[in-house]
Formats: C-alpha cells, structure tokens, sequence
C-alpha cells in the first residue's frame, strides 16, 4: 500500500513539475499532474498484474488522452497541456539511457534488445494518443449528425 501511495504521489509531482517547465497555466497544474498520476498508476497495476509493459503503456497512454480530451474541454485549455504533462511518468527515458550506455560499452546485442523496448514503448504512447483522438473525432461527428438530424425533423414540421 505504502508502494501505491508513493507511486502516486512521485508521478503527480513529476507531471506537475513538467508542467510548470512547459509553461502550464498555474490553473492547470494540478489536473496536468493528476492526468499524470492516473496514467502512471494504471500502468503501474496492469504492469504488477503480470501484463506486458507495452500492453500497459497503451492502456496508459490513451487514459491520459482520454482524460485530456475531457480536461480541455472542460477547461477551455488546448489539449496539449494535458497530454504533454500527463504523459511524462510514461515516457521511457532511464530505459533508452541504459541502451545508449549498453551501445557505448560495445555490448549491441543489449543494446539493440533495450532499444526495440524503447521505440515499442514509444510506439505504444502514441497510438494511446492517437486512439483517444480518433474516438473522440468519432463520438463528436455523431453528435453532429445527430443535431444535425434534429434539425431536420424540427424544420419539416
């Protein structure tokens, strides 16, 4: 439990923090760090419940834009101050630096198996991204021809 507390209270901090080095409204940088702490902690879960790091940060990663979606338009703020944040605790920094040391130190059959994890997780991160985005392109043009719809019936009567 004391595992999960610090888990959350390390990835609020972190995507706080780069939100305030990205120049984050001071509004924001409490839900930046809170979208932060849930992607983090759902992909520190799905990652303890036995299932693949890349599974989890896709998991991850399209939590934190679907939760930006709602941020953004709840608060009237671009979506990529919630994405950028939010997105931080996952981003596979100490996992690349340690393929660059293993390439760096001649051992490349490491360093290749480090580097695939790092675009594998990279690649999950965004289409996590990109996912949250088409469905949130797909649920508004609904709603569109839904009221657009409406607006017929209303002038044919």
């Amino acid at each position: 439990m004391l595992d999960i507390i610090a888990q959350l209270v390390t990835s609020f901090i972190a995507s706080a923090g780069f939100a305030i080095l990205f120049n984050a409204p001071k509004r924001t940088l409490v839900q930046c760090g809170t979208i932060g702490m849930l992607g983090w902690i759902l992909y520190y879960l799905l990652h303890e419940s036995e299932m693949d790091a890349v599974g989890a940060t896709l998991a991850a990663a399209l939590l934190v834009g679907v939760l930006s979606q709602l941020a953004a338009r709840f608060y009237k703020i671009p979506i990529i101050i919630f994405n950028v944040a939010g997105i931080i605790p996952l981003v596979p920094g100490g996992l690349a630096y340690n393929a660059m040391r293993q390439f760096v130190e001649d051992d490349y059959n490491l360093g290749l198996q480090l580097a695939t994890k790092v675009m594998l997780l990279s690649g999950a991160i965004a289409l996590g991204l990109v996912f949250s985005e088409v469905a949130k392109q797909i649920i508004d043009k609904q709603r569109k021809q839904k009221r657009d719809k409406e607006r017929e019936r209303k002038l044919m009567r």
